[in-house]
């Protein structure tokens, strides 16, 4: 297993967060072809507020990170299927909360306890102190979604 490193992602990886957008869809929804989700995308990597987590060896981008700090938020954090269980989704949430004000409460939309493909993501969430505040309707793949919250340290 190669190293991973994680750095603000550059414009020349769009191709790549395409792609892992296009992998999360039936969890997700519609994103990769949806020109407001690329609109937000660039102006998340021209800001540096995109995180990609990348193969050392191969600069293959296998997950990443959008945080929007004036929210204090996590917006999206997706990790490719086939590098899961790598510890890369763990990784991108301390880079996020590094870059985030933990003084203040941290707030991440997730999946509801009833969505077995979202248990993952809500474990990872947990382990941070991550705690569910409330509920937030459907997302565009028509799941179950909750609002967590890390409170402020």
């Amino acid at each position: 297993m190669n190293p991973i490193s994680l750095t603000n992602s550059t414009i020349n990886e769009i191709s790549s967060w395409l792609a892992l957008a296009r992998e999360a869809e039936p969890l997700f929804g519609p994103m990769a072809d949806d020109p407001d989700f690329r609109k937000g995308l660039l102006e998340a990597i021209q800001d540096g507020r995109a995180i990609a987590a990348k193969e050392e060896k191969t600069s293959d981008v296998l997950g990443g990170v959008i945080i929007d700090p004036e929210q204090n938020e996590i917006l999206w954090l997706v990790v490719k299927q086939s590098a899961r269980g790598r510890g890369i989704g763990q990784a991108l949430l301390e880079a996020a909360l590094e870059r985030l004000d933990i003084r203040r409460p941290v707030r991440v939309q997730t999946y509801d306890e009833s969505v077995p493909a979202g248990l993952p993501a809500r474990a990872l969430y947990t382990r941070f102190g991550f705690v569910d505040l409330e509920p937030a309707g459907l997302n565009p793949a028509g799941l179950p979604t909750v609002i967590m919250q890390k409170p402020a340290f």
